[in-house]
């Protein structure tokens, strides 16, 4: 009986220096600095040739909540510990492939975005990068409605899990 008293203790205590031994764990693999306690998103204005009305707004919201659903981290409007902004600085629809009768048979959306990250307390992680990604639809098919409202939110997915993996998970 004290022998199985002894391995459980002995178990729980290999789990909690598992789990504890090198700092805070995070399932999201979020390596954030001590004291580090808001963000911040700003405005990412749409620089890019063809503007899509809204897309700013709406991507700045997703990153917004990807950041609160994947980390502890509290929003603020300004002064805050982490500040991400930046440009759309491309949407582009372009034909990817081609039937016999010279039409697209294939028809690309790519999104880019320029960041500008800042971590106040620790500026060496600061950085500028681009991501960008895109969403492949039919060429017979209309980037509107349902559609549009699907591929905004695949490439936005996307770039702000990159965007996060960059700034936060460092992958």
């Amino acid at each position: 009986m004290k022998f199985k008293q002894t391995s459980k203790h002995f178990f729980i205590f290999i789990i909690s220096l598992s789990l504890f031994g090198c700092g805070i764990y995070s399932f999201t693999g979020a390596s954030i600095p001590a004291g580090t306690e808001t963000y911040q998103v700003n405005r990412f204005e749409n620089t890019a040739l063809l503007v899509e009305p809204g897309l700013e707004r709406d991507f700045k919201l997703a990153l917004e909540d990807l950041i609160q659903n994947q980390t502890n981290l509290t929003l603020v409007p300004s002064n805050g510990d982490l500040v991400y902004e930046g440009e759309i600085t491309e949407y582009r629809i372009s034909p990817t492939t081609a039937t016999s009768q010279n039409t697209a048979a294939q028809n690309r959306l790519t999104i880019s975005v320029k960041l500008r990250f800042y971590n106040t307390k620790k500026p060496e992680d600061d950085l500028e990068q681009n991501f960008s990604f895109f969403y492949d639809y039919g060429g017979s098919e209309q980037l509107i409605g349902a559609q549009k409202t699907t591929a905004h939110e695949t490439i936005f997915e996307r770039i702000t899990q990159d965007i996060f993996n960059a700034t936060l998970a460092k992958w």
